[in-house]
């Protein structure tokens, strides 16, 4: 017989109540934007969240051609990667990720916020970022939030 009253509940796959979320980033900071939505992919604001478990929501994030740094960071911030060929370094600013690619801004920055194991990878699944106003995942029904309502 069990003499606690309360029982801590772990979720599971099975368990875990996933929605789907679109986030309009036009006008928002970049890094304040990706930390809210890493929360939310993370299933932190949650209160069945287990560390281990995929139990996040599914976000969807329009208008990434809108986002916005504060200072000088557009310009000045450098972003390194390396081709695996002598002399493959590459080097972008912001700017130049802005112009070619603008949702891989959002998508690198959210990126970094996940856990580095198997389920930060599957986790960075489930972030949807598009370029314009339009998504294609209308038959999801997903709800729209404003970031300004969460902490």
């Amino acid at each position: 017989m069990d003499t606690l009253s309360y029982k801590t509940v772990s979720a599971n796959k099975a368990t875990a109540t996933k929605e789907w979320i679109v986030i309009d980033a036009a006008d928002q900071v970049l890094g304040r934007l990706s930390s809210k939505v890493a929360k939310l992919i993370r299933g932190k604001y949650k209160p069945n969240y287990t560390p281990h478990v995929d139990c996040g929501d599914n976000v969807i994030i329009i208008n990434a051609e809108k986002i916005r740094m504060t200072g000088n960071k557009m310009t000045d911030r450098k972003y390194f990667s390396y081709t695996g060929h002598p002399g493959g370094q590459r080097i972008h600013t912001p700017a130049d990720l802005m112009a070619k690619h603008p949702e891989r801004l959002i998508e690198k920055a959210v990126k970094g916020m996940l856990p580095k194991n198997r389920l930060g990878r599957t986790l960075y699944s489930n972030l949807y970022v598009v370029v314009g106003p339009e998504h294609k995942h209308e038959a999801q029904q997903p709800k729209k939030l404003d970031l300004n309502t969460i902490k």
